[in-house]
């Protein structure tokens, strides 16, 4: 390991991440590692970490090479693997357009949930392509306390279970995942999000994200909730031919979310890049002991 380990860190309407440039993927980034660059007390702190490597570097990015360049290697907070991070994609590419290897205009980037189309627009929002949501049949429910909502089971390349409240306060603490069931219907565990309505296609959110806890925005969750909002309202882009576009405000800002009659859903808002500096090996090696 080198002495010193180049690191940034950034965030996407304040859903915030430790960014490790790793073009070849030679840095062993094990969860424990992940853990402690993400702790808030002891190490840089972020809700996830972004490792930054080249796809034909990466054997799990190696056959997407040939449409994407570049693979989000994603961890969550906790060092866990996750398949998406849609506030994550946009961070990515603004660091890439920061390190000059993009340029504005249209990239692709490799993840785990496949190749997302990116833009890097002149105005300075960047929007992303998240592909189309799965929604599987089945009734699901989530509970916080003495409450109980249903929720809408979307999946975005990850799982999310969308429960409509009267008010975000029922959300509670969110300090532990909100219990769900059935079990069966998210064996690896499931993003929630807690939905009010501001106005005519305008909601707001609080979510927990599996293995993160309460973060300040989630992309993929406000991807999960404009579907299940559309189709609470009765909107289906696939059949009336007509994009739909939802205004999701997050407690870290907002995002803009359309949903195209071809089923992709298209996720608009800021990237910012706020630090950089270098990870002292010698720190890394002593958290890991």
């Amino acid at each position: 390991m080198s002495t010193r380990i180049a690191f940034l860190k950034g965030h996407g309407t304040e859903n915030d991440f430790v960014i490790v440039p790793d073009p070849e993927n030679a840095i062993d980034l094990p969860p424990a590692a992940v853990a402690a660059l993400c702790d808030r007390r002891a190490g840089i702190g972020g809700d996830g970490l972004l490792h930054v490597v080249r796809s034909a570097a990466h054997p799990e990015a190696r056959h997407m090479a040939a449409d994407a360049e570049w693979f989000m290697d994603y961890r969550n907070g906790d060092g866990s693997i996750a398949e998406m991070c849609g506030n994550g994609v946009r961070v990515f590419a603004r660091y890439l357009q920061r390190a000059g290897h993009v340029a504005e205009g249209d990239l692709a980037v490799a993840t785990r949930g496949g190749v997302k189309t990116v833009h890097i627009a002149k105005e300075g929002d960047i929007t992303v392509g998240m592909g189309g949501a799965l929604l599987p049949e089945g009734d699901v429910t989530v509970s916080v306390g003495g409450r109980s909502w249903p929720a809408r089971n979307v999946n975005m390349g990850n799982p999310h279970a969308v429960a409509f409240v009267d008010d975000l306060a029922h959300a509670g603490d969110l300090l532990g995942p909100p219990p769900f069931s059935p079990a069966t219907a998210y064996p690896d565990g499931v993003n929630v999000e807690f939905v009010v309505d501001r106005g005519p296609r305008h909601v707001a959110l609080r979510v927990h994200e599996r293995g993160s806890g309460e973060t300040r925005s989630c992309g993929t969750g406000a991807c999960a909730v404009a579907v299940a909002a559309a189709r609470r309202d009765g909107i289906d882009p696939r059949v009336t031919g007509t994009p739909a576009t939802y205004t999701v405000d997050l407690p870290g800002g907002t995002l803009v979310i359309t949903e195209r009659p071809d089923g992709e859903i298209e996720m608009t808002g800021p990237a910012v890049i706020v630090a950089e500096g270098e990870i002292e090996a010698e720190w890394l090696e002593s958290a890991l002991r």
